[in-house]
């Protein structure tokens, strides 16, 4: 439910979120931060606190296009996570107790200034996240880029599903402007909005690469990650003003590369396997009768189900899942509780890996199997069928890919000797203390002890919801945590617990940037809370 945002002005706070930008736009996280905590002190509610934050950010978040071809060599560039920090805060700040539920903003204030202008970063041109370890130019930085002004609206005529068809046209051709500016005039109406937010979220859900080894260039979910943060956020603080949201949200949807030809082979899938035809050199569009009864089905996999469907999308070559998923759907198991199944697979594919910098495609494999669980948990929208087979040609993909890197190692997790006869409290300090060594496997272990005991899960929950908060420098650390807890929440599968052992996992062994430890200590000198310094 959306808060009321009252105008900073009201309230005499337009002077500190003046000194806010300023310092963001100079790349200050230090008097950033500061200017948080005075904001903190001051009462400030969250949900201003992030429409400021988007709305100093936005107009240097975007990028002209996500690949650069340097000399002949494909390079990638990276996207925004200055907006996906907002979002991860929003949902995190309501896991942890009071005294401690400013951190997780703390940590999106501290990013925002390293998280500005990311094309001239990739090129060594500007500081920040994604230029750390190069010597940058002598003399003050320049100012961030504005690549894509923010627009006016754009009417057009015709039904709402021909003016979403004309949207998704633009989108799919590139042409970013037009298709931004068409997006903000369909939003005009409240009555159409959550159909033409489904919609969004839609279009980034379609645009996923089809390969990942030996690629650095690619778009592992982020369009429909970026659009999940923009209902997310709109939704809590309010469509009336939400502005700056959709800027730093939907703009970027038609920004290139765009990939759909795995969607295409799920499109050709449920006609192939589903409906029993050929395919035909003539167009196809829409949804079968057969298709959409399907989508009300709630029939959850038994064990040995679920655990053919991890086999085939793990460990075997395509088309097996493709095949696996299509004949759990013919026997009426529901979509919804396949993708239960499919969450757990991408949370022990992040169990397996070890390497610290071999995170990335499992990372978001997972952030995109939470991203669908919450579009179906969320939307109606008549094509979300067809994304399980999305879902699972990622996790296939992301399965390979960590083989293939020598990363996909069995998961042996077991609880440490003698953690049987240790109190729920000092169990949950050994994993706090083993996240923060950056230890996965014994992070994994007293987790799993924790499960052993029995004890009330929540106390585990907040634990990790609060160990991932302290963790900064790089959004993921909060992004991947608070979805893998939030799918723990939705997901109706009996091994969901996984998602508990891969979050204690990416916490401690995904790669870490300098003093990752240095957001959450200055918050908690500054508001002084004990526990954080």
């Amino acid at each position: 439910m959306a808060t009321a945002v009252a105008s900073p002005r009201a309230h005499g706070a337009d002077t500190l979120y003046a000194a806010l930008e300023d310092r963001i736009l100079q790349r200050d996280q230090v008097g950033a931060s500061r200017i948080y905590y005075d904001l903190v002190r001051a009462g400030r509610p969250l949900n201003e606190l992030l429409a400021q934050a988007v709305r100093i950010h936005a107009p240097y978040t975007h990028v002209p296009y996500h690949e650069r071809i340097d000399d002949g060599y494909v390079n990638f560039v990276n996207n925004d996570h200055c907006l996906l920090s907002a979002r991860a805060t929003l949902n995190l700040a309501r896991m942890l107790p009071a005294p401690l539920a400013g951190l997780p903003m703390a940590q999106t204030i501290w990013y925002i200034p390293t998280g500005l202008d990311i094309w001239n970063q990739k090129i060594v041109k500007a500081p920040g996240h994604y230029a750390r370890g190069f010597q940058q130019p002598p003399g003050p930085p320049p100012a961030p880029v504005v690549y894509w002004p923010d627009q006016e609206p754009l009417a057009i005529d015709g039904s709402l599903g021909e003016r979403l068809g004309h949207w998704m046209t633009l989108v799919h051709r590139g042409h970013v402007i037009e298709a931004y500016r068409v997006f903000l005039g369909l939003m005009q109406d409240p009555a159409q909005r959550r159909d033409v937010l489904a919609e969004l979220v839609f279009a980034g859900l379609i645009d996923v690469q089809d390969r990942a080894f030996q690629n650095r260039s690619y778009t592992t979910g982020h369009k429909s990650f970026r659009a999940r943060s923009t209902v997310e956020l709109g939704d809590a603080i309010g469509w009336e003003n939400a502005r700056d949201i959709v800027y730093a949200g939907a703009l970027d949807i038609a920004v290139g590369p765009r990939w759909y030809s795995t969607y295409e082979m799920a499109c050709n899938a449920v006609t192939v396997y589903l409906e029993g035809q050929a395919l035909h050199a003539v167009p196809y569009s829409g949804t079968t009768a057969r298709e959409r009864a399907m989508l009300a089905s709630t029939t959850p996999l038994d064990a040995d189900e679920a655990a053919g469907l991890i086999d085939a999308v793990l460990n075997q070559p395509e088309p097996a899942y493709i095949e696996r998923i299509s004949a759990l759907l013919l026997a009426g198991k529901g979509p919804r509780q396949i993708l239960d199944v499919l969450q757990i697979g991408a949370a022990q594919v992040l169990v397996r890996t070890q390497d610290d910098i071999n995170f990335s495609i499992p990372q978001h494999c997972a952030e995109y199997c939470s991203t669908l669980g919450w579009f179906y948990d969320t939307f109606q929208h008549k094509q979300r069928l067809k994304l399980l087979y999305v879902a699972a040609s990622f996790l296939n993909r992301n399965a390979w890919h960590q083989r293939h890197t020598g990363d996909m190692q069995p998961a042996a997790v077991r609880a440490p000797a003698g953690a049987a006869k240790m109190a729920a409290g000092e169990v949950l300090d050994r994993i706090d203390a083993a996240i923060l060594a950056l230890d996965g496997p014994q992070a994994v272990g007293w987790t799993q002890a924790y499960l052993d005991s029995g004890a009330d899960r929540a106390p585990l929950i907040t634990r990790l919801a609060l160990v991932a908060s302290r963790i900064g420098n790089d959004p993921h650390n909060q992004e991947i945590a608070q979805c893998l807890l939030d799918d723990h929440r939705r997901n109706q599968a009996p091994g969901r617990d996984w998602l508990l052992l891969a979050c204690a996992q990416h916490t401690a062994r995904h790669r870490k940037y300098g003093d990752f430890l240095e957001a959450g200590r200055r918050f908690g000198e500054g508001l002084g809370l004990a526990g954080l310094q």
